[in-house]
């Protein structure tokens, strides 16, 4: 039997006529007369006392009535029952070097946690060597860093999320100076050579044979920002276009020859991979990636 005759039921007690039933479920009067009908040949019952001017229930009718509540109620829950069975249920313990913590990060979870709300995602700061060791002792089930530069544990795999790019950042007084000329003469913030983007900047300034007078060694490009806007120093830092729009008052050029790139990836052992939870959150990461650089493009 069509659960139609059950709604048209429903219908005509909420709205209290055959002609009103009709409007709200789209039939004509005739043709909820013959729903009415299809149900009580199909029970054996009169459903309606037909002896007074509106419709009224007889007691087969209320019991009907209640049973057809519950078969409607059932079935119109089942979409919502298939969404929870598709969520997914669980923790990631996920690393992320800082930049992925000021952005795309935090507009991915957000999105996870709203189509995932009983996914729980504990996350890790660090540099990309120390998160990719502790993925790959089984501290963490996942890492945001860059891709592997040099040296790196064996058994890792990676997916890619999206690329940041390499500025040479100086105080906004320097904004009218060459790149050369800032990297000579204005005291350098290195970030710590011994991550993988430390690796890169130091092989790239050996490529062009730049010279630079270091005074600080940082393991945090966000307090290298902060020191090169005070006027400390000149620095080179990688970052997504999201952190570089929201950077506060310096000068900034693309470093190498062409502009230097690294890729941010999903880090992974091989023999222990997290399966959906790390897909669903590497797919929101690029969403949240193009999103933001959707809304930048179009300021």
């Amino acid at each position: 039997m069509s659960l139609r005759p059950l709604r048209t039921l429903v219908a005509i007690v909420q709205h209290g006529t055959f002609a009103r039933a009709g409007d709200a479920i789209g039939l004509t009067q005739s043709a909820v007369s013959l729903q009415v009908k299809a149900l009580e040949e199909e029970f054996a019952v009169k459903l309606f006392d037909r002896s007074r001017r509106k419709p009224v229930l007889t007691e087969a009718g209320r019991v009907l009535l209640a049973q057809a509540e519950q078969v409607l109620s059932l079935y119109d829950g089942i979409p919502g029952a298939l969404r929870d069975e598709k969520a997914l249920v669980g923790r990631l313990r996920v690393g992320a070097i800082h930049t992925a913590l000021s952005a795309p990060l935090p507009e991915a979870l957000l999105s996870l946690r709203a189509a995932h709300p009983l996914l729980r995602v504990h996350v890790t700061a660090g540099m990309s060597a120390e998160l990719a060791q502790r993925v790959a002792s089984g501290d963490l089930d996942a890492a945001i860093t860059t891709h592997p530069v040099g040296a790196h544990p064996p058994d890792l795999v990676w997916h890619m999320l999206y690329e940041d790019r390499f500025w040479v950042l100086a105080p906004p007084q320097a904004k009218e100076k060459k790149t050369s000329e800032i990297l000579a003469n204005l005291p350098f913030i290195r970030f710590d050579a011994q991550a993988w983007a430390g690796r890169q900047i130091a092989n790239e300034l050996r490529r062009l044979g730049v010279r630079v007078r270091e005074e600080m060694v940082l393991d945090s490009q966000e307090t290298i920002v902060r020191m090169v806007a005070r006027g400390l120093g000149a620095a080179i830092v990688a970052l997504p276009d999201a952190t570089l729009a929201q950077l506060p008052a310096v000068a900034k050029f693309p470093f190498g020859l062409p502009q230097i790139h690294r890729s941010v990836v999903m880090l992974e052992h091989q023999s222990r991979p997290t399966g959906q939870f790390a897909d669903v959150l590497a797919d929101s990461i690029r969403s949240a990636t193009l999103s933001i650089s959707h809304q930048i493009h179009n300021k």
